[in-house]
C-alpha cells in the first residue's frame, strides 16, 4: 500500500506537515529554509512531493493542494536555486547542432548500463531498477505537459512519440506497465512510489528536473531537449542493460522493456531530431539555445546520478538510502529471487 514518505530534513518536513494537516484554507505560507544545498536529500525530497501534488498525489492529501497559493509559492523558492544549480553545474552550452551531433556519435559504453552489462551483480541490477521506478513507473507523463505548449508539425510528432510510449493504443505495451512486470522477474515490488523512501537525491534530481522543465512554458525549449536526450541515447544503454539483465537471471519479462527501447527509441530519435527538434526550430528559432539547454542539463543530472552509482557499487556499498534484502550489509533475499548468475 502506497504511504506518504518519511521527510529528510525541514524543509520536506515543512511540505507534508502542512498537506497532511487537511484540505488547504488559502492561508498557508510556508517558508523555505534547509542546508542551503539544491542537490541535497531534503530539498530534492521537498520538490518531488510538491510535484507529486500535480502527477499521482500523495496518499491521504487533499488534491486542493496542487494549487494552494502558499505551496506554490514554496516550490517556485524551491525550483529556482535547483534551476540555478544545474545551469551552474552544466556551464557553457555548445550549439545546439553540436550537441546532438555529440550524442550520435559519443560511444557511451560506460556508466551504468556498462558497469551492469560488464561486471554488475544482480544485486546492483536490482537497485538501478529501483532507483528508475520513480520515474518509469510513470513513463512520459512528465513529458505530457509538453504537448500543448509546442505547436504545429513539432507537436504532432511528439505526440506520435509519446503515442508509443503509452503502448501505441495497446494498454498492456505501455512502457510504465512492462517496467513494472520488469521488477516483478527481479523479485522487486513494483507499486508506484514503494521505494520513494530508499531513492536517494541524484535519482530524485533527474527526475525532478523533467517535471520542472514540464510545467513551465518558459522551458518549454528545455523540456524538448531533455525528451530529445532520452531518445537519442536510449537504444545502446537499453541493448547493454537487456543483455546484462539476462546475464544475471532475468526472465523475459525482466528484459522486455529494455528490449523494447532498443527498437523503439531507434525510431524515436529521427522522429524526435527531424520533426521535433528541425521543425521547431524553423518555427521558433529563439528556442535553439535553450533545447541545447536542456539537451546538456539532463547529461548533467545523469552524469550525477550515475558517478553515485559507480561510486557506491566500486566501493562494494548500496546506492540506495536502505539497502535491498540481498545488497551488501543485508542477509537473506527475497523470496523468488534466482541467485546472481543462474
Amino acid at each position: 500500500m502506497r504511504r506518504v514518505p518519511a521527510a529528510r530534513g525541514p524543509l520536506s518536513t515543512g511540505v507534508l506537515e502542512l498537506v497532511t494537516a487537511g484540505p488547504p484554507d488559502g492561508t498557508a505560507r510556508p517558508a523555505a529554509a534547509g542546508d542551503g544545498d539544491p542537490w541535497g536529500e531534503d530539498h530534492q525530497l521537498a520538490l518531488h512531493l510538491c510535484y507529486e501534488l500535480h502527477d499521482r498525489g500523495l496518499p491521504g492529501v487533499d488534491p486542493g493542494w496542487e494549487w494552494d497559493p502558499g505551496l506554490l509559492g514554496l516550490r517556485r523558492a524551491l525550483e529556482r536555486p535547483f534551476l540555478a544549480a544545474v545551469r551552474a553545474a552544466t556551464g557553457p552550452v555548445p550549439p545546439l547542432a553540436e550537441l546532438v551531433d555529440g550524442l550520435l556519435t559519443a560511444p557511451g559504453e560506460g556508466g551504468p548500463s556498462g558497469y551492469l552489462l560488464a561486471e554488475g551483480e544482480r544485486w546492483q541490477a536490482r537497485e538501478y531498477l529501483v532507483h528508475r521506478s520513480v520515474y518509469h513507473l510513470k513513463e512520459a507523463d512528465p513529458q505530457l505537459w509538453l504537448l500543448p505548449r509546442i505547436h504545429g508539425p513539432a507537436q504532432a510528432v511528439l505526440m506520435a512519440v509519446t503515442y508509443d510510449e503509452y503502448g501505441a493504443g495497446r494498454p498492456e505495451r505501455a512502457h510504465a506497465l512492462l517496467f513494472a512486470r520488469m521488477m516483478a522477474d527481479l523479485g522487486l515490488e513494483a507499486s508506484y512510489g514503494h521505494y520513494l523512501d530508499a531513492v536517494p537525491a541524484p535519482a530524485l534530481a533527474a527526475v525532478n528536473l523533467m517535471t520542472l522543465f514540464g510545467l513551465h512554458r518558459s522551458l518549454r525549449g528545455a523540456a524538448v531537449g531533455q525528451f530529445a536526450a532520452i531518445e537519442i541515447t536510449s537504444p545502446p544503454g537499453a541493448a547493454r542493460l537487456a543483455a546484462a539483465l539476462e546475464r544475471l537471471g532475468a526472465g523475459p519479462d525482466g528484459t522486455l522493456f529494455y528490449r523494447e527501447h532498443i527498437e523503439a527509441d531507434a525510431v524515436h530519435e529521427q522522429l524526435v531530431r527531424r520533426g521535433v527538434i528541425d521543425e521547431l526550430t524553423a518555427a521558433e528559432p529563439e528556442l535553439a539555445q535553450d533545447i541545447a539547454f536542456g539537451l546538456a542539463a539532463s547529461a548533467t543530472v545523469d552524469d550525477r546520478f550515475a558517478a553515485h552509482l559507480l561510486d557506491h557499487w566500486r566501493a562494494g556499498r548500496s546506492s540506495l538510502r536502505s539497502p535491498l534484502p540481498d545488497g551488501p550489509g543485508r542477509s537473506g533475499r527475497p523470496s523468488g529471487v534466482r541467485p546472481s548468475g543462474v
